[in-house]
């Protein structure tokens, strides 16, 4: 069989390279992304491996790209992104890339530097030049005269000698207070400077209990952020002056501003001198503000020139580490000169490698061709299943689960149809698949682009990765829709109805109870596609029409699908050449299965046929048996007993000797699954301890089920000590158990296709009824814009409800079909994926997959 049903053969092979090819051909393997190496130095640590050095200095690089990404993002430059993955660099051109990088960053960083420090001192003056303003609209108040804010705040400016003597002082001017009868010179009584506005209450009350109410604070408002110059951040600030009188509340002051990060600053009391300095201030605004903007311009184009570059580089520099990691794996021989590794391929591609080695061998210029040596093993290889764009998807699925055993029975392509399938058949209707189908088809079509976007939300992922098992999924809905014909819970007349009203018009439609009569009301001929549109507007015996359909068709899918995941395991019992899992576990499960549940099968069948209205006694509707009911009397032995005296008890000769012969060999497998391959494992040993003794490290063909260490594909299972009786027949035991009773429970499972259809139609049903129906029955212009609301609201719980959540309602269950009630007979899923060194592997997943 090809690599589509099963995983490719996997060889281990020993790979001798010279040391300055290594380099080039590591590259070349890494952009042909088939070959998985083995580290030959579990034991070393990564700090003493040989090329540490090389993959520090890449780190080193990395972070350096990092910190011009995060650069170029901050000023929102758009990165050039060519779609094109450049060569992994020579080990030459590291000296290059790191001095380039190293020039980018020391230049950017100065840059930065600069900027900061310009914008600093841009705030300082932006802070002086606001002080400048509302002080001078304090000092204003005072000049016109001591007027009632200025009373109030002479007295409170009394000194706490005074205060403790029992004196007052008199109205005293605000630029100057005395200190000191002793000295002839006077102080500045007041400080000023600008804080945090959140900040001012805090420093208020502070400076209240602080100073004992000695002090006087006028505060005003900056109306305009203004930018830190660390962060970039807006931050609003307050200005304020602080009146106060001698040393001591001096020191207390502006201890409490530097508590609080308040910013002092000198302003002069004279007004000429405040004006003298506001206009010095704002001529060196104006030069900063030049200044800036040239230092902003030179920033931006040399990001701007990064920009362009820093996708690439990013490539460059994780090519290059990857490399160097891989070479960490390697072995020196004694002579220093040649590098050793272990690797698995493909067996397919060994050609394909050795090409990639030879190129990589000629890049260098070595003179010595690599050697690549296919190794006896008795390791187990990894699964490797070849998948393109469509199959992706579908192996995803199967892998989630469990990653395949080497070489075992793939069921992926069988699922790419199942699936679908089976999701359709719960999901059935043809608006609801249209939708579904159509998005599908819109991210098939758009795919390089929406490839390209590479956003980081999981959900948009998930959809985008699943897009033609959605296409799919979609399309069978359809299918199964027209089947059903249910659309939005409508059904669709194309072929006419096949029932015809025998009775008066207004009679069958006032009786509720009255029902057309299928000898003579009906046709006679099955519809020609679906179900006939009639059973859309039928009573009450609409859903016992439709359960009983539905339910049939379920049971019928679900013992076909289990059939066929028992004959999956006939193929990987052949593959491996398993006799006695062949005889004694396929046989007796297929037998089991067949005799009971797929007879089961041919009931409905066989009722489907016989059975009818236009029939005569014993074969007519109404002595139709119950095919649940027949079956139970079946396993339990039971005689039926038919409800009308003149119908017949059995649907066909010899069917009660059927059904017991059926149930006898049915049981008569259970020990057979159950005994018979631990007792001729025993048996085996017994002869082999007997006759000869076995070869160390060798085991009989009954111990492995025909297969030797090695296998005759190249794989085999890990080289490992006989397994005891005890857990053989213990295994075995509960494998027997869990098929048995699995085959009951996994038969009723399937009724979640019956159950989900009928409730996916109900819902259908429902928002059409109590929602779209109500904007249907309005007239004139106002019903057409309560229809366009009604409409819309109708859009979107179709969407929400019937489209998304019961389309994953639906995914889901499907999913557990095939992981459980499919799989379970014949998939083991105990294997492990297959991880080459791919560059593109390397570049999608970012730097963790080079770790890893």
């Amino acid at each position: 069989m090809g690599s589509l049903f099963r995983s490719e053969e996997m060889a281990l092979c020993q790979l001798f390279l010279q040391s300055e090819a290594a380099y080039a051909c590591v590259s070349e393997l890494g952009e042909l992304g088939l070959v998985q190496f083995r580290d030959l130095n579990p034991d070393v640590n990564a700090f003493q491996r040989k090329f540490v050095n090389e993959v520090r200095r890449c780190d080193e690089m990395e972070r350096k790209l990092r910190y011009l990404e995060k650069e170029i993002k901050k000023d929102g430059i758009p990165m050039l992104d060519t779609g094109e993955s450049p060569e992994a660099p020579q080990p030459r051109e590291m000296i290059d890339l790191e001095a380039t990088f190293e020039k980018l960053e020391n230049e950017l960083r100065e840059v930065n530097q600069n900027a900061e420090a310009l914008k600093r001192n841009f705030l300082e003056l932006t802070e002086l030049k606001h002080i400048l303003r509302k002080t001078q609209v304090f000092f204003d108040e005072q000049e016109g005269g001591v007027n009632q804010t200025t009373e109030s705040m002479t007295r409170a400016l009394i000194t706490d000698e005074a205060r403790t003597a029992g004196a007052s002082m008199g109205p005293v001017q605000l630029g100057y207070m005395e200190k000191s009868n002793e000295r002839e010179d006077y102080l500045p009584c007041f400080v000023a400077g600008v804080i945090l506005r959140e900040r001012l209450p805090a420093f208020e009350r502070m400076l209240w209990r602080a100073c004992r109410g000695n002090v006087f604070l006028r505060q005003a408002m900056i109306e305009t952020p203004l930018e830190d110059p660390t962060n970039g951040d807006q931050v609003h600030k307050s200005v304020f002056i602080i009146f106060f009188q001698g040393d001591q509340l001096k020191t207390r002051v502006k201890k409490i501003c530097e508590g609080f990060r308040a910013t002092l600053y000198p302003c002069p009391e004279a007004p000429a001198d405040r004006r003298e300095m506001a206009m010095g201030v704002m001529t060196r605004i104006e030069d900063l503000n030049t200044v800036l903007g040239q230092t902003q311009d030179h920033r931006h184009r040399v990001l701007v020139a990064a920009a362009k570059n820093l996708k690439n580089w990013f490539v460059k520099v994780r090519k290059i580490k990857a490399i160097y990691h891989t070479l960490n794996l390697f072995n020196l021989d004694v002579t220093q000169k040649c590098l050793i590794a272990e690797c698995w391929v493909p067996l397919l591609d060994i050609e394909t490698i050795q090409l990639a080695l030879r190129r990589g061998t000629e890049r260098s210029g070595s003179s010595v061709p690599p050697i690549l040596n296919r190794m006896q093993t008795f390791e187990n290889p990894p699964t490797y299943n070849r998948t393109n764009k469509f199959t992706k998807a579908f192996q995803a699925l199967i892998d989630a689960y469990g990653v395949a055993s080497y070489r075992e029975m793939n069921p992926a392509p069988y699922t790419i149809i199942t699936f679908p399938f089976l999701f359709a058949v719960m999901f059935g209707d043809l608006g609801h698949g249209a939708i579904m189908a159509l998005f599908g088809l819109w991210m098939i079509r758009k795919e390089k682009g929406l490839a390209a976007q590479k956003t980081d939300n999981e959900i948009w992922n998930i959809f985008f990765g699943g897009r033609y098992i959605i296409f799919l999924m979609g399309v069978f809905s359809m299918y199964t829709g027209m089947i059903y014909n249910d659309i939005f819970s409508k059904s669709l007349n194309i072929f006419g109805s096949h029932w015809q009203m025998s009775y008066n018009k207004s009679t069958v439609m006032e009786n509720k109870y009255l029902q057309l009569s299928p000898k003579e009301d009906y046709e006679g001929s099955p519809y020609p596609f679906g179900m006939d549109p009639i059973w859309q507007v039928a009573g009450s015996n609409k859903i016992i029409f439709h359960n009983a359909y539905k339910m049939k068709i379920s049971i019928i899918f679900g013992v076909i699908h289990m059939v066929f995941g028992v004959v999956m395991s006939w193929h990987n019992h052949t593959y491996f050449r398993n006799r006695i899992s062949l005889i004694y576990e396929f046989i007796p499960q297929l037998m089991f299965l067949l005799l009971l549940f797929f007879y089961m099968v041919l009931l409905m069948f066989i009722k489907w046929i016989k059975f009818a209205a236009t029939n005569e006694k014993p074969y007519s509707e109404a002595c139709a048996p119950s095919i649940l009911i027949t079956f139970i009397d079946m396993v339990l032995f039971n005689t039926p007993k038919a409800a009308p005296a003149e119908c017949g008890v059995y649907m066909f000769w010899g069917q009660h000797f059927v059904q017991v012969l059926f149930v006898l060999l049915a049981l008569g497998c259970i020990p057979i699954m159950l005994f018979a391959k631990p007792m001729l494992i025993m048996q085996a040993r017994k002869l082999a301890n007997e006759e000869v003794q076995p070869i160390a490290g060798a085991s009989s063909d009954a111990e492995t089920g025909g297969v030797s260490n090695g296998g005759p594909h190249g794989g085999g299972g890990p080289h490992e000590e006989e397994e005891e009786m005890s857990e053989i027949f213990i295994h075995q035991s509960i494998h027997t158990i869990e098929y048995v009773l699995g085959s009951v429970s996994h038969t009723a499972s399937y009724l979640r296709l019956w159950a989900l259809s009928l409730a996916h139609a109900q819902l259908a049903e429902v928002l059409w009824t109590m929602v779209l129906s109500i904007g249907l029955k309005q007239e004139g212009w106002f019903g057409g814009v309560i229809l366009t609301c009604v409409f819309g609201f109708w859009a979107i719980l179709t969407v929400g409800i019937l489209v998304l959540m019961e389309g994953l309602s639906a995914f889901l269950h499907t999913l557990r079909l095939h992981w459980v009630e499919f799989q379970s007979k014949f998939y083991k899923g105990q294997g492990y994926a297959f991880q080459p060194f791919s560059f593109d592997a390397i570049i999608e997943n970012g730097s963790a997959a080079v770790e890893e």
